[in-house]
């Protein structure tokens, strides 16, 4: 039986809620693999987008694992031709993740006896695997036996389906494979394993935010590496990133908050605020955002003298220090230069108290 050809891998960033209740999910994206193959320095290793710059994206980059990877960089396209051997992009553009079917000429196999392989764009901007070698076949040569190779358009297979040769599967970006990683092919043309299949992951519909905006196209799954955006409404500060992503179990990267700003408790005294002594009606309605400090003066209790505390806006609570006591109405009007927020601030050794 002739070798059977390595079939198309559609490079899914997919992505899903799936529960594989009675299969195992043997690998989502593998660690760092690197072996003889043509490949190099890999990115930065990382968990999640908070792990990487602003341009770079925590996804899946082959065998170098979870990487810090620019999406929109390019692997070199068009490639020359070959001899003895065809060059077809499958994708729409030569992109990370992008994939290319190398597919050798009528009576012209590679070196593990297959016709076609799959090479994909890395993150380091070259594209997987070894330039392609096809040579002829030997027509005089008793024809070598070998084990059937699976008709799976997402599975990758690695080696020769020779008879006493091993081979080993993996899955596209986008997917996990459910079943053995390896292979064995007996002398009577048989695998010692079932082929195992790569099972698409996807992520659902992603959640609201209180008081903010989802921009993203709306469908009930998104694709593994799908990114979505969301705004806050106005006045609310966004607490967290704008850019969220599809990951590869299936769940979304680090959703954000939108927070309310905070109304500061005092009103006859001033308050620091942006390192700007202000009187609180001098702010815009007298409010500030979301994780902004605010420094209150105390008086002493013993002392005609004030010294400060600071509190910080969470989502529209802003308490006001222990030791802060706002001025009346009265003591406003009349005693201005008296409040406590315009009398001197205390010595240091004045402050001994506090540490009692």
């Amino acid at each position: 039986m002739k070798k059977s050809q390595m079939l198309l891998l559609l490079c899914v960033w997919a992505l899903s809620s799936l529960s594989l209740q009675s299969a195992e999910v043997t690998e989502q994206c593998p660690g760092r693999i690197l072996g003889n193959e043509r490949r190099r320095k890999c990115p930065k290793k990382c968990q999640l987008d908070n792990n990487c710059g602003s341009k770079r994206q925590c996804l899946c980059d082959g065998a170098c694992g979870l990487s810090c990877v620019a999406p929109g960089r390019t692997c070199p396209w068009p490639l020359p031709s070959g001899e003895h051997f065809d060059v077809d992009l499958l994708s729409p553009s030569p992109s990370f993740s992008a994939l290319l079917e190398v597919r050798c000429h009528p009576g012209y196999t590679m070196a593990n006896d297959l016709d076609a392989t799959i090479r994909w764009c890395q993150g380091d901007q070259q594209w997987s695997g070894d330039d392609p070698v096809c040579t002829g076949k030997n027509a005089e040569t008793e024809p070598e036996l070998s084990c059937p190779l699976p008709d799976h358009k997402l599975l990758l297979i690695h080696g020769s389906a020779a008879v006493g040769s091993t081979i080993q599967y993996q899955c596209a970006p986008g997917s996990v494979l459910v079943g053995n990683s390896e292979n064995f092919c007996h002398e009577n043309q048989t695998w010692r394993y079932p082929h195992p299949i790569c099972q698409r992951v996807y992520c659902p519909p992603p959640p609201e935010v209180n008081q903010g905006h989802l921009v993203a196209v709306q469908k009930s799954e998104y694709n593994v590496g799908d990114a979505i955006y969301y705004l806050c409404k106005k006045t609310f500060l966004l607490d967290g990133p704008n850019q969220v992503t599809c990951q590869l179990d299936g769940t979304w990267s680090t959703v954000p908050s939108c927070r309310a700003r905070c109304p500061i408790p005092a009103q006859y005294s001033r308050v620091i605020v942006g390192g700007v002594k202000s009187w609180p009606y001098d702010l815009t309605d007298g409010m500030v955002f979301h994780g902004e400090n605010v420094t209150f003066f105390c008086k002493h209790p013993q002392k005609t003298c004030s010294y400060t505390a600071t509190e910080t806006c969470f989502d529209g609570l802003l308490p006001a220090p222990s030791c802060y006591l706002d001025p009346t109405w009265l003591q406003y009007k009349l005693y201005s230069h008296r409040l406590v927020s315009e009398i001197n601030p205390c010595d240091p050794a004045d402050l001994d108290f506090m540490s009692e």
